[in-house]
């Protein structure tokens, strides 16, 4: 079984998350609740989950004020939220698992078959959500990225350009390493955009600060600082040309 707690202020969601937790995941056990922060972080003082299903706003504080006063996080948190567009984004740098009010059972059996499958340490994931929460006016300097048996926090500036690969995308790093990533490009430019990436062509996002040149013949196509060849589609031409007169 999974142990679960569950900290939520609204007494009648806990109470109706602990019922889609029967009908969608009868693996997962509720051995504790919390009305707020301090009550919770009273309880994981004494009682130790293998998940954690967090709320974000509560009459006495935020979920992230309770992080704040754990030490060491050796569960897995799935936040709990109504809307709060900057945590979600927030939680996507991270890589960091969400669900929306009402509580989509897709969406909590997704997250939860992910658990299910890799039981891993997601210290250095939280560190990079609290890094994206506390400094929200600045573009992001890491990301969380996951491979197939590892999530990798890398630093941004160090990503040359991604590739889209069907339901995956393939980035491309400036010490020649690759990562295959189980994300969609469109996803990617979501949260890259921001930090001087652009979408130059239907499968190819590239960093501004690593194209070296834009060869206007045959159709066009951008070189990277390692040699590679981007194709830039004809629809994204005039942009891309402006956006390179601003560089």
């Amino acid at each position: 079984m999974i142990k679960a707690i569950l900290i939520d202020d609204i007494e009648q969601a806990r109470v109706t998350f602990k019922k889609d937790l029967e009908v969608y995941a009868p693996d997962v056990e509720v051995i504790g609740e919390a009305g707020g922060v301090v009550e919770g972080a009273k309880l994981l003082k004494n009682v130790k989950p293998d998940v954690l299903f967090l709320d974000i706003q509560m009459q006495d504080g935020s979920g992230f004020d309770l992080l704040d006063v754990l030490s060491e996080i050796s569960f897995k948190i799935i936040f709990i939220t109504a809307s709060d567009a900057h945590a979600i984004k927030a939680f996507r740098y991270a890589a960091i698992d969400y669900l929306m009010k009402p509580v989509d059972p897709d969406e909590l059996t997704s997250a939860l078959e992910k658990f299910r499958k890799h039981r891993i340490n997601e210290n250095d994931k939280y560190q990079l959500l609290n890094d994206s929460l506390k400094n929200h006016n600045k573009p992001n300097e890491r990301l969380a990225l996951h491979s197939q048996d590892k999530i990798h926090i890398v630093n941004i500036c160090d990503i040359l350009r991604c590739e889209s690969n069907v339901n995956y995308t393939e980035f491309h790093f400036t010490n020649a390493k690759k990562m295959l990533v189980s994300k969609t490009l469109k996803e990617f430019e979501d949260l890259l955009t921001d930090s001087g990436f652009y979408r130059v062509h239907q499968s190819h996002l590239v960093n501004t600060k690593c194209i070296k040149e834009f060869v206007k013949v045959e159709g066009g196509h951008l070189i990277m600082n390692d040699g590679s060849m981007i194709p830039v589609s004809t629809r994204k031409r005039p942009e891309v040309m402006k956006m390179l007169e601003k560089l």
